[in-house]
């Protein structure tokens, strides 16, 4: 199994349920395709370096998991749909 992590940026102007709903849909997308959450690490709202679809701040969120190669590619076609309150994603692949 491989290690990635999911670096997630949510709309500023979510509230705290929508934006906690947001990040319980990304680790049942991971579950889904047999992926482990084994870690999320949620920064809150920053300032973002440039504004996005208008927008100065977001919620950070980092999510630890473990799963198969596919993990990544599945997942990825998945957040590419959530683009109302999703602003920006990363999957990365952690090294051993």
């Amino acid at each position: 199994m491989n290690k990635y992590e999911v670096a997630l940026v949510l709309s500023s102007t979510l509230t705290d349920e929508q934006r906690q709903a947001e990040l319980d849909l990304v680790k049942e997308y991971i579950a889904k395709y047999t992926g482990v959450v084994t870690d999320v690490d949620d920064w809150g709202k920053r300032k973002l370096a440039y504004e996005i679809h208008k927008q100065s701040e977001g919620y950070f969120c980092f999510i630890k998991a473990d799963g198969e190669p596919s993990l990544a590619v599945e997942l990825e076609k998945e957040l590419r749909l959530r683009n109302e309150t999703l602003l920006r994603y990363l999957i990365v692949r952690q090294g051993e």
